[in-house]
C-alpha cells in the first residue's frame, strides 16, 4: 500500500528547501519572482533593480535619478527537469527515506543546471582583471577584483565572488583567507565559502565557466575604424547600448570569427562581443561591442586578452544587482495527473506524478521554470583564470 504521506504537495514542500540550499549563484544575486503562471517560451518584462549614485550637491541643481529604470525582456526558455520512474517500493517508503533516495538526487541535478546557466552570464561582462590561462592564487587577485569594482563605482555591499575549483585550491591556503570569517545565508553556501576578503564574500562553484575564444582572437595585428555617430545602436531586448565595429587584420587572410563573450581591448578600454560574428572575409570582421564606444576609431590598435591562451576561466566578482534570477511557477497539467507547485523566497518548483499506459510505468517529475538577465553588466568583473 502506498504511503499516504507521499503526496505531490508534501514532496514539493520537502524539495523546495533542498533546492534553495543547493543553489549558489541565484542566492547571491537579485531574484525576480511573481506568482503569475507562465509557459516555457513566454517573454516577460521584469523590473531592472534601481541602482543610485550619491552626488555632491553643488548648490545649483540636483541630479534626478529614475526610481523605476527601463524594464528588461526575459524569455522564460529553460525548464530544468528530472523525471524518475517510481515503483510500489519507492511509494511505500517513509518520507525521510523517499527524500534521501529520490528527492535529494533529483534536486541536486536541477540545482547544478541552474547554477551552470547562471554563471554563463559572464558572456555579457566586459570588465576584467587577471591573465588568461593563469589561475588566481593570491590575495592580490581578490584585491585586484575589488579595485576594478571600486574603479567602476560599484556599490560596496553586497559584493560576491565565485571562483572555480582550481582557484579555490590555490586561494584556500592563503593565510589571510584561511583565517577569514566564513559567511553565507545557507548551509550550502557556508560549505562552499572561501571567506569574506577585501569586502567580497567568496565562494567556490564547480559550475564556473571556461570561455573558449573565437579564432579571430589569436590575431595580434588588428585595428578598428568606425564613425560612432553613424552606427551606435541599442539592443531592444536588453537595452544595452553597443557599437558595431569593423575590425581589420593587417595580414588580410583570416576567415575566423569572434564569439559572444570574447574580450576586446582598445586603448585602455575593455569591451565584450555581445553576439557571435560572421566569419571574417579576408581578415575583416564586424563585432558588436559593449559598452558603446564614445569616440571614433581611426585605425586604432585592437588586442585580445585570449590571444595566447585561446580562452580563460571566467571567475566573477559582482554586486548582487548585476544579475537577476527570474522564476515563475508552472501550471499543473490539465490531464488526470497529481501535481503541485510551491514557491518560496524567489524560487518555485513543480512536482507531478503520472502513469504512462504505453510503458506501464509511473513517473514523478521535478521541474523548475526560470531565466536569467544581466541588467547591470557594469556591476561585475571577470577574474581571468
Amino acid at each position: 500500500m502506498a504511503n499516504s504521506m507521499l503526496t505531490m504537495q508534501n514532496i514539493a514542500r520537502e524539495a523546495l528547501p533542498i533546492l534553495e540550499q543547493q543553489l549558489v549563484f541565484p542566492n547571491l544575486i537579485n531574484k525576480d519572482y511573481s506568482n503569475d503562471f507562465v509557459k516555457k517560451g513566454d517573454t516577460i518584462q521584469v523590473k531592472r533593480p534601481a541602482v543610485y549614485v550619491a552626488d555632491e550637491f553643488d548648490g545649483s541643481a540636483i541630479n534626478l535619478q529614475d526610481i523605476n529604470p527601463h524594464p528588461i525582456l526575459v524569455k522564460m526558455d529553460t525548464i530544468a527537469d528530472v523525471s524518475v520512474v517510481v515503483t510500489s517500493k519507492e511509494m511505500t517508503l517513509k518520507m525521510h527515506d523517499f527524500v534521501n533516495d529520490v528527492v535529494n538526487p533529483a534536486i541536486t541535478a536541477i540545482a547544478e543546471k541552474i547554477n551552470q546557466d547562471g554563471l554563463n552570464q559572464y558572456k555579457l561582462i566586459n570588465s576584467f582583471v587577471g591573465v588568461a590561462g593563469t589561475t588566481p592564487d593570491d590575495l592580490e587577485d581578490i584585491a585586484n577584483a575589488r579595485g576594478k569594482l571600486n574603479n567602476n563605482k560599484v556599490p560596496m555591499s553586497p559584493r560576491s565572488g565565485v571562483w572555480d575549483a582550481d582557484a579555490d585550491t590555490k586561494l584556500s591556503i592563503v593565510d589571510a583567507i584561511v583565517n577569514a570569517e566564513k559567511s553565507g545565508s545557507t548551509e550550502a553556501l557556508r560549505e562552499g565559502a572561501i571567506g569574506k576578503v577585501q569586502g567580497i564574500n567568496n565562494y567556490m562553484s564547480q559550475a564556473v565557466k571556461t570561455h573558449t575564444a573565437g579564432g579571430y582572437t589569436a590575431l595580434a595585428d588588428v585595428t578598428g575604424t568606425v564613425d560612432v555617430s553613424a552606427v551606435n545602436a541599442t539592443d531592444a531586448t536588453t537595452g544595452y547600448k553597443y557599437t558595431p565595429v569593423p575590425l581589420t587584420s593587417a595580414a588580410g587572410t583570416s576567415t575566423e570569427k569572434l564569439l559572444k563573450g570574447d574580450l576586446v581591448v582598445i586603448g585602455t578600454s575593455q569591451y565584450v562581443v555581445i553576439a557571435d560574428t560572421a566569419n571574417a572575409i579576408a581578415g575583416v570582421v564586424t563585432a558588436n561591442l559593449y559598452p558603446q564606444l564614445t569616440a571614433d576609431l581611426s585605425g586604432d590598435a585592437v588586442t585580445f586578452p585570449d590571444v595566447s591562451a585561446g580562452g580563460h576561466v571566467a571567475n566573477l566578482a559582482f554586486h548582487e544587482k548585476a544579475f537577476s534570477f527570474v522564476s515563475r511557477p508552472l501550471e499543473a497539467p490539465q490531464s488526470g495527473v497529481e501535481s503541485y507547485t510551491t514557491s518560496y523566497n524567489g524560487l518555485t518548483i513543480r512536482v507531478t506524478k503520472g502513469y504512462n499506459i504505453t510503458s506501464k510505468k509511473e513517473t514523478i517529475s521535478f521541474d523548475v521554470l526560470y531565466g536569467y538577465a544581466t541588467p547591470y553588466p557594469e556591476l561585475a568583473t571577470r577574474i581571468l583564470g
